[in-house]
């Protein structure tokens, strides 16, 4: 998962990239980057970290022009360690794009090859948005005549590359000289939000991942990228939009309402708060018809993704909400955190649990979802030292029990802590007195009746589902091995070491 962002401005538009990154951290911690246009010149500086790690103001001095597109990185393809896999990534021909992606491709190495084979490019990472990225311009380049871009040009080449990728992708991207492109896969599972404002009579364009970004920048939601829409905006503001794909479902990703976007975020038009109060409500219902015996004397959250259901919940069954653990704002999510072992560790001084809140309770705790349940295990047994009686654990999702290829890094099957194991079994493994899971159904529920509109949605890590119609088991079984071999140390580093093209001085003005 990763955030991204595009502006098309009247004026310098350095801080409203900044400003816009920082609160999309939450979407990736690993990396950022912003590049700005300046006439027909890219600026660009990215590096490894958090947003406010990266960009220093000497940085931020050099993030000339009226436009740009900024990112921010969580690996799910790739290295997490590579700094040459940062975004936005740049290709010079035609014209000069640089182009930043969230989401995840499903016919990586089969791109790959075509792109050596046919279209004579070279990739110089393992990032399937470097793969994106060759693929956009390399059709872009097939319809250019003579010396000038037109705009049916640019909807041809995203025409084309509906047809030729499979997979998540919403998509920012800048052609030098010429304007902004922004588009988004035909099922529409990665979002892609589009604002404008107006400044001394004239309209800037933002496009985000989540429309927090534009809130807090000072733009209104004019509305959602369609599902295989491409959107173009010239440096001159002009505003073009059309359907790019024969065949569109629109079929959002359920975990960015669970636990990915925001609370104040509204994406595909339904409010993420809203749908986890709606989340809360339905859970209480199955706790009165299902566990009408448990003795519940109170509800905490796990802070901060799952407080909107705790509190419904609560609400809903008529008991005392409390927050029991106090979260530590300086530690990352340990979600993105890379390793068992650094995330079993981190979770101690992340939350440190309100004894008094604890001592002789039975207290049902409300997560907004059980993945590896590493994090949870530890959880159930803080609770038990500040003194609970009994631990109840309810999960906002349903149990997470198949892999996510769509840009969500859960990718091994062994990693899911709810793969060929009951509830029972799941509430034995961390230390639980009773584990509730929410059905699938009523959460698709939730999303529904915020935004009737939606009507189905990308379930695949919940129930197997793979709505782009192209993963089989073997597909399947390679990522995990892929991934298994990917924590082994190569025994010769040279062979996989990947040439840095254009990241030995992290900043740069690219012609």
């Amino acid at each position: 998962m990763c955030g991204i962002l595009g502006v098309v401005g009247q004026s310098p538009v350095n801080q409203l990239l900044y400003d816009g990154l920082q609160v999309l951290q939450h979407r990736g911690q690993d990396a950022a980057g912003i590049v700005t246009s300046s006439g027909k010149t890219f600026h660009m500086h990215k590096g490894s970290g958090m947003v406010r790690d990266v960009f220093r103001t000497r940085n931020m001095r050099s993030l000339m022009g009226n436009a740009g597109i900024a990112h921010v990185r969580y690996p799910t393809a790739g290295s997490a360690s590579s700094l040459a896999e940062a975004q936005p990534f740049y290709v010079n021909s035609p014209f000069g794009i640089v182009l930043a992606h969230n989401g995840n491709l499903t016919n990586t190495e089969e791109l790959k090859a075509d792109m050596f084979r046919h279209d004579l490019r070279h990739i110089n990472t393992n990032s399937d948005s470097e793969v994106l990225l060759n693929v956009f311009a390399h059709e872009l380049a097939a319809r250019v005549e003579g010396f000038e871009l037109s705009v049916e040009a640019i909807f041809g080449a995203i025409e084309a590359v509906h047809r030729r990728v499979r997979g998540a992708y919403a998509v920012v991207a800048l052609i030098a000289g010429y304007g902004l492109v922004a588009f988004r896969d035909p099922n529409g599972i990665r979002p892609l939000v589009i604002g404008s404002t107006h400044v001394t009579g004239k309209a800037e364009y933002m496009f985000a991942s989540e429309s927090v970004a534009l809130d807090c920048s000072g733009f209104s939601i004019l509305r959602d990228v369609e599902p295989g829409e491409g959107v173009f905006v010239s440096f001159d503001g002009d505003f073009h939009a059309r359907p790019c794909a024969k065949e569109v479902r629109h079929a959002p990703c359920l975990f960015e309402y669970v636990y990915f976007a925001r609370p104040d975020s509204v994406i595909d038009g339904a409010s993420v708060y809203q749908a986890r109060i709606v989340m809360g409500e339905k859970l209480g219902e199955k706790i009165r018809r299902v566990l009408p015996q448990l003795d519940i004397d109170v509800v905490m959250p796990i802070p901060d993704t799952s407080r909107p259901s705790a509190l419904a919940l609560a609400n809903s069954l008529g008991l005392p909400y409390r927050e029991g653990f106090i979260k530590n704002r300086y530690i990352g999510r340990t979600f993105i955190m890379p390793g068992q072992a650094v995330r079993k560790k981190s979770v101690r001084q992340k939350l440190n649990p309100v004894a008094c809140e604890f001592k002789d309770r039975n207290v049902l705790l409300v997560d907004d979802s059980i993945v590896r349940g590493t994090t949870s295990k530890e959880i159930v047994q803080m609770a038990r030292d500040a003194g609970a009686r009994k631990v109840y654990f309810a999960s906002a999702a349903p149990a997470v029990r198949f892999p996510n290829v769509y840009g969500i890094d859960m990718p091994t099957r062994a990693e899911l802590l709810a793969t060929g194991r009951t509830e029972q079994e799941i509430a034995e493994e961390i230390g639980a007195d009773a584990v509730i899971y929410q059905d699938l159904a009523a959460l698709q529920e939730a999303v529904h009746s915020v935004n009737p509109a939606l009507h189905e949605f990308e379930t695949s890590c919940f129930d197997g589902q793979y709505i782009t119609g192209d993963i089989t088991a073997a597909y399947l079984d390679a990522i995990e091995c892929a991934r298994g071999d990917g924590g082994k140390k190569d025994e010769n580093p040279v062979s996989t070491q990947m040439i840095d093209l254009n990241l030995n001085v992290a900043e740069q003005n690219l012609m």
